[in-house]
């Protein structure tokens, strides 16, 4: 199946939600040194709060930047869902 991303969504996305999937939970900086798409860690951490309001991730810890996947983000990248159909990230929301 193909995935169906959101008009929202960057190719930075897809390759955040495959680290988590091939490596467990995960911080920005250490997703930014993984992502062949010379991101930096503000843009991935920017990337992962609006994958965090899309219920694709979650945020492990208060104390710590770590994300890991959810069902979510593991039934789009199986194809199963369309992201379309998922919460839409808005800015006020994401840096209050």
């Amino acid at each position: 199946m193909s995935r169906k991303p959101a008009d929202w969504m960057v190719p930075l996305d897809e390759r955040i939600l495959e680290i988590l999937r091939a490596e467990g939970w995960s911080a920005p900086p250490y997703m930014a040194q993984k992502v062949s798409l010379s991101a930096s860690v503000d843009r991935v951490d920017e990337r992962c709060r609006m994958l965090t309001y899309a219920q694709m991730i979650e945020h492990l810890s208060p104390q710590y930047e770590n994300y890991d996947l959810t069902g979510v983000g593991l039934r789009y990248l199986e194809g199963r869902i369309d992201a379309n159909g998922l919460p839409r990230p808005k800015a006020k929301t994401l840096f209050e």
